[in-house]
């Protein structure tokens, strides 16, 4: 998220309206690019939507969003249970992501902006999911990070943990459990017990 703020404060400025980074985790964080526009400038544009994506996919592309430790927690979950990626982003920009940490190997789906009518909140992403993974939505075990995000997973009836580090604990309080990263150690309890 703080890479994705960077980015839209760029292309925002450029736009006519600056966005501040507080603004972006207190108005925008976790709505779709559409939906960020819309908010901030009354409408959408295909055009600044692809700038941004480019933008964010060549700083995005060497995996540093992703820590070393939630690398390895995926890696170790990937060993125990299928996973995913479900997210508001646009496909290719997960591709930048998911290729440059080295987490590809390891997820099982994605389900990303393309693959939805509706973005987060609604919780059509998380069912979507739940359906092509052959699951119920109440057997997903969800770690979202905004509350937008959190209000489409309780929405589909899985179990969320928020990671409370992008939005603060204050706006997460509809999640499962707070957490305030993805280790080995945080997944080994919810896998392992």
């Amino acid at each position: 998220q703080p890479l994705l703020a960077r980015v839209y404060a760029e292309l925002f400025a450029e736009l006519g309206r600056p966005l501040s980074e507080t603004e972006y985790f207190e108005q925008l964080a976790g709505h779709t690019d559409e939906e960020m526009l819309v908010r901030w400038f009354g409408r959408s544009d295909p055009a600044s939507i692809d700038k941004r994506v480019d933008r964010y996919c060549v700083l995005a592309a060497d995996g540093h969003t992703v820590a070393v430790e939630t690398r390895e927690a995926v890696a170790f979950a990937a060993g125990l249970v299928p996973v995913a990626v479900v997210s508001a982003a646009l496909r290719r920009e997960l591709d930048a992501v998911l290729d440059g940490s080295g987490l590809r190997q390891h997820i099982g789906l994605v389900v990303s902006q393309d693959d939805v009518r509706r973005g987060k909140p609604d919780p059509e992403c998380y069912l979507l999911a739940a359906d092509r993974l052959g699951v119920a939505a109440g057997d997903l075990l969800v770690f979202e990070d905004t509350d937008v995000g959190v209000a489409a997973a309780k929405a589909a009836g899985c179990r969320v943990a928020a990671l409370t580090r992008t939005v603060g604990s204050a706006r997460l309080q509809a999640a499962d459990e707070l957490v305030e990263r993805i280790d080995i150690a945080t997944l080994e309890r919810f896998l392992c017990s």
